[in-house]
Order: C-alpha cells, then structure tokens, then sequence
C-alpha cells in the first residue's frame, strides 16, 4: 500500500526519485545535466518549491518563469511541449509509484497548470527575443 504525502521527508523522497529518472532519460536528461551544477543544492530548492506549493510553508525563494526562460535561451528555443510531456509523465509516474491520496492528485493538477504555465512564458520569452532583434537589427 503506498502512503500519503504528509511532510517535507515524503516531498524530497519525490523530488529526488523524479529527478533520478529525469536525469538518466535519453530526451531531456541533457537540459538537466547540462545546467545544473549542484545536484544537491536544486534537489533541496526543489523540495522547498513542491513543500510551499503544498502545505503554504514560506520555504521556497526564486522565480521559476525566469530560470526556465534562460534554460530555453540557452538551448535556442528549442524546447517543445514535448519535453514538457515527458517531465509530467515521470512525475505522475513517480506519485502514483510512491504514494496515493488527495496531495498526490494535487500535486499532479499543480504539475500540469505548472508546465502549461512555464511552456507559455518560454513562448512569450522567445517572442520578445524576436521581437528585440528585429527592432535592434532596424535601427
């Protein structure tokens, strides 16, 4: 019987089992792998994201429309709703491996509004580079 998320302990055993698989996959590992220098210190900071997200605790500190900005920046707009995809998939797969009940289901739906928010600031982003370069290539 899988268990229910109740604390800090269950989000980083979530955390860092998702980001094990995340990191070994064949499409989208190498965005990780490739950005992120500390291992442990993102896991802790993803733990403090998901631990806010959840139980409102005042833990997490950054701006991850941001951060996912400069990560597509950096890999030429290149990432698609697809890689997207693939990060949702292992993390309902993790959730539904590790542990059931109402927080699990939220944070699946929590998930889902999340990626469908950072996809659509990634797209707003490269508009703006767009239209950045072409205004600087003009004048």
């Amino acid at each position: 019987m899988r268990k229910q998320i109740e604390n800090r302990a269950d989000i980083a055993i979530l955390v860092h089992t998702f980001y094990t698989k995340i990191r070994a996959d064949a499409e989208i590992g190498f965005y990780f792998n490739t950005m992120i220098k500390d291992w442990d210190a993102h896991l802790e900071k993803l733990t403090d994201f998901w631990e806010t997200n959840l139980f409102a605790v005042k833990k997490y500190k950054g701006n991850p429309h941001a951060v996912h900005n400069e990560v597509d920046t950096y890999f030429d707009g290149k990432i698609t709703s697809n890689e997207f995809g693939i990060w949702l998939n292992y993390w309902f797969q993790t959730l539904e491996e590790l542990f059931e009940g109402e927080n699990a289901e939220t944070l699946k739906r929590r998930a889902r509004k999340m990626g469908t928010f950072l996809f659509m600031s990634m797209f707003e982003h490269r508009k703006k580079l767009a239209e950045n370069t072409i205004y600087c290539s003009k004048a």
